[in-house]
């Protein structure tokens, strides 16, 4: 029985026979020799109860109870044996507990507590109760022990045959009810023993909790008691008295307790307080269950410290100005976040308050950053538009400010650099304090790629970020740091949305380093590429490895060249070294290539070769189609560019660096090198105009405009000289002549390139330009997929049709259902689809 489960029941025992006193036994008769017998087990019940037991005879005892169950009045005895232990309860047990019980534990049972009893007072006073309680449970735990030993024939018989509880149960009862349940007469209330001993152990908790010290075995011992007896004596486990009665009124308390406490902590201390005091309640409670009550509250008593201290007010706690989660993020309060996780993760599995606080934490960190970007003022103060457009690493005066493009590009990649602090700072927080946790990954991840796709450039500004990365950020850096930032981009891919928008300017930022030689490391740039296979697929990276491809055969086809040069032995086509660059169409985004306004037809429009020039392109011409018949050959005068040496004669009457001769290697465009050798036959003193320049190159004006102003008014490479001198962009009606009195302290001189080498954020314009290819592009490929999906299917439905397509087509971009709606008209029109006219609703039929 659970009730003597904690007691050695040998202890019981009598000495040994020898050293015992022996009652005599009456005759057989019937009545007179139950009375017998039971006068020799009261006065032995007696001895026991007054801890004389060990002048009694077990043998003795034991045969006077089995006698008597012998001759059938099991019930007499079974009978008077509690009859017994009521009167022992109500005359010697229970005015000592009445003793006990003064007028604090009354006004504490009760509710009140006067202002003239301390904290110690009332523990102490608790304290006698619950001790003299205590040893009144033990003497009655000792004393029927013994006396279960002395009747345990009844036990085994009678009370087996007649399915009543042991006597050692039937006194538990008689325990809780004659002295637990005994009502005290001595008040006007109904109060109970057991009311005092509830409040007695809830007021020493509540003391606990204030930082006192209580006497925790004492009150464990009392718990055991509590455990040990049950409301019927059938003893079901779930019936236990600490369960029905003292549980339910200490869960009681600790609730009201803990919401005061919150609330004062709401009022009165700010988040970080919160948290580390309900970490500090919760592991009270848990050290509570196992030292001071009993492991069976465990789960409970934390199931109200998490309702009250966490879930009643955790918005309100979240919200708090200064220490909430906002400041928590914003101030790097790891250790808090981290309690934070932990205590909402109690909670509520899915943490779907602190999953949307950190997703509205994401968003409104990120719209500031998009906002920084959208309302930043770019407008140049010094240098006209025309030149930052036409200069990279061009003159860089002191007193200059940063031209509009260069602004919006540093502005670009300082926008990237931002969300990606960002992004560490809350994976940071992922690792450090959120435990890795998969849901509030996926919560960060939405919220992330919301607001990167709610700026709409965002596609540009990560190829932007990419290529001034692969351009020089990677320079000098370890393979682990390179291929950090290639992880950081591959994760900034990911979020984007319109991966088409992203894959246009990657192929255009990317053309451009390739033709011009800014990338820092070719291994590196495959690298990236071989990322952005896996991410997004093979589809996207085809044209960008045909562009390394096209590279590589050109590295090839200049060595042949030149092999082919040697071999024939011209010495004076050894003067011009030719390298050559063949662009397969298909793979390059030359209208992106083609200058300033991508619009115009300008950018395929042939110019005008020197004649020296045109014969080293009729040579290469017949070399590459020598093994390649039917091939086209272009030649892109935007593209490219050359190494030309100029001798500057001494200027008559001038000494020191103009009396001599000076020899210079520019480094210019195409166009550059085409307008220069107009001026090598040109007689001193004599001009060019504007209009003849244009009218023998071909040159389309704005590009040859940029081009001159490289080459007359910046200070760096002024080997013209314009009329009228003024810092204006050329334009018809200036003249040009050359400039015998340039000088410069370098041998080698790097012009400007013209715009189309430099990766720059787009104007509106082009923005506008590249949207509406973009959308062409889209086009063509809705039609695409929409003619796949139906020469597969046949016919289909308007809504199953438009959801594969949506399908289909997420990875790549987000098509818009007006764009597909006139597409799949414009198939109609062109007789690849047709309406199913008696079809109930709008179905499509594919046309073989």
């Amino acid at each position: 029985m659970a009730g003597t489960a904690s007691f050695d029941r040998t202890l019981a025992y009598a000495p040994r026979r020898s050293q015992k006193k022996c009652l005599p036994i009456a005759g057989h008769g019937g009545s007179d020799d139950f009375d017998a017998m039971w006068d020799i087990l009261r006065s032995a019940l007696r001895e026991i109860h007054e801890k004389n037991a060990s002048t009694l005879s077990f043998e003795q005892l034991y045969r006077a109870s089995y006698k008597i169950v012998l001759k059938k009045q099991g019930d007499r005895l079974y009978d008077r044996v509690k009859d017994f232990e009521k009167q022992w309860f109500a005359s010697k047990v229970m005015p000592a507990i009445h003793k006990l019980i003064t007028t604090n534990l009354l006004n504490i049972t009760l509710g009140g507590v006067t202002g003239t009893t301390t904290a110690n007072e009332r523990r102490l006073t608790g304290e006698e109760f619950l001790k003299g309680l205590k040893a009144s449970w033990e003497d009655h735990i000792t004393v029927m022990n013994m006396t279960t030993d002395i009747l345990m024939y009844m036990d085994r018989v009678y009370c087996s045959d007649n399915r009543k509880a042991s006597i050692f149960t039937t006194a538990m009862g008689l325990f809780r009810d004659d002295i637990l349940r005994s009502p005290l007469g001595a008040t006007d209330s109904k109060l109970i023993t057991f009311d005092i001993l509830n409040s007695v152990i809830l007021d020493q908790i509540g003391m606990e909790r204030e930082g006192d010290v209580i006497n925790k075995h004492l009150i464990r011992s009392c718990i055991y008691m509590l455990e040990g007896l049950y409301e019927t004596d059938e003893e079901n486990e779930s019936e236990k008295l600490y369960l029905t009665v003292f549980e339910v009124e200490f869960l009681k308390a600790s609730r009201t307790f803990y919401h005061n406490e919150c609330v004062s902590l709401l009022r009165n201390s700010d988040a970080s307080t919160w948290l580390r005091q309900t970490k500090k309640r919760l592991d009270e409670e848990v050290v509570r269950c196992e030292t001071t009550i009993s492991v069976l509250s465990k789960q409970k008593i934390a199931v109200v410290v998490e309702e009250e201290m966490i879930s009643r007010h955790l918005s309100d706690f979240l919200a708090m100005e200064g220490s909430g989660i906002k400041a928590m993020i914003e101030n790097d309060c790891f250790d808090d976040l981290a309690l934070l996780y932990q205590h909402i993760s109690r909670v509520d599995p899915l943490k779907a308050p602190l999953k949307k606080a950190l997703q509205a934490r994401v968003m409104d960190m990120g719209s500031d950053i998009n906002k920084i970007v959208t309302n930043a003022d770019f407008s140049a103060s010094t240098v006209p538009t025309e030149e930052a457009d036409a200069t990279e690493g061009g003159e860089k005066s002191k007193a200059a400010k940063q031209n509009t493009a260069s602004k919006q590009t540093a502005a670009a990649i300082k926008w990237v650099d931002e969300v990606l602090h960002l992004k560490d700072k809350f994976d940071t927080m992922w690792k450090r304090c959120l435990n890795e946790d998969l849901i509030l990954q996926t919560a960060l991840t939405k919220s992330f790629s919301d607001f990167i796709n709610m700026f709409p450039r965002c596609a540009e500004y990560v190829s932007l970020f990419i290529d001034d990365n692969l351009k020089r950020g990677i320079k000098g850096k370890t393979e682990a740091e390179i291929d950090s930032i290639l992880d950081k981009a591959t994760i900034l891919i990911r979020y984007i949305q319109e991966k088409d928008i992203f894959e246009r300017y990657y192929k255009k930022h990317l053309a451009r380093r390739l033709l011009f030689g800014k990338s820092e490391s070719g291994d590196v740039e495959k690298q990236m590429i071989s990322r952005m296979k896996l991410e997004i697929g093979n589809a996207f990276t085809t044209k960008l490895e045909g562009m390394f491809k096209d590279m590589t055969m050109s590295d090839d086809l200049t060595t042949g060249y030149r092999t082919h040069i040697q071999n024939l032995g011209d010495m004076d086509r050894k003067q011009i070294d030719l390298s050559v660059s063949v662009l397969t169409t298909n793979h390059w985004p030359m209208e992106a290539m083609g200058g300033g306004n991508t619009r115009g037809e300008h950018a395929r429009q042939n110019c005008t070769w020197p004649s020296e020039i045109s014969t080293l392109q009729e040579s290469f011409k017949a070399f590459y189609l020598k093994e390649r018949n039917g091939r086209m050959l272009t030649w892109l005068g935007f593209l490219g560019n050359a190494d030309i040496r100029c001798v500057f004669p001494r200027v008559p009457g001038k000494e020191g660096i103009l009396g001599r001769e000076r020899r210079h290697e520019l480094n210019v465009n195409t166009y550059g090198m085409i307008v220069l050798l107009l001026f090598n036959d040109l007689a001193q003193g004599e001009y060019l105009s504007f209009e003849e320049i244009q009218e023998r190159t071909n040159i389309p004006t704005q590009d040859l405009s940029r081009m001159l102003y490289t080459l007359s008014v910046l200070p760096k490479a002024r080997v013209l000289l314009k009329q009228p001198a003024n810092k204006d962009l050329p334009k018809p009606g200036d003249t040009f002549t050359f400039n015998a009195s340039f000088t410069s302290k370098a041998v080698k001189i790097k012009v400007p390139v013209i715009s189309g080498a430099v990766n720059k954020v787009e104007g509106e314009e082009e923005r506008k330009d590249t949207e509406d290819r973009n959308d062409e592009h889209r086009g063509n490929l809705i039609d695409t997929v929409i003619v796949r999906i139906m020469k597969a299917r046949k016919k289909l439905t308007h809504q199953m049709l438009f959801t594969e397509v949506i399908t289909q087509l997420s990875q790549r971009f987000k098509p818009d259902l007006g764009m597909m709606k006139r597409r799949v008209e414009s198939l109609i029109e062109r007789e690849y689809l047709e309406r199913v006219e008696d079809a109930a609703i709008p179905t499509y039929r594919y046309l073989a």
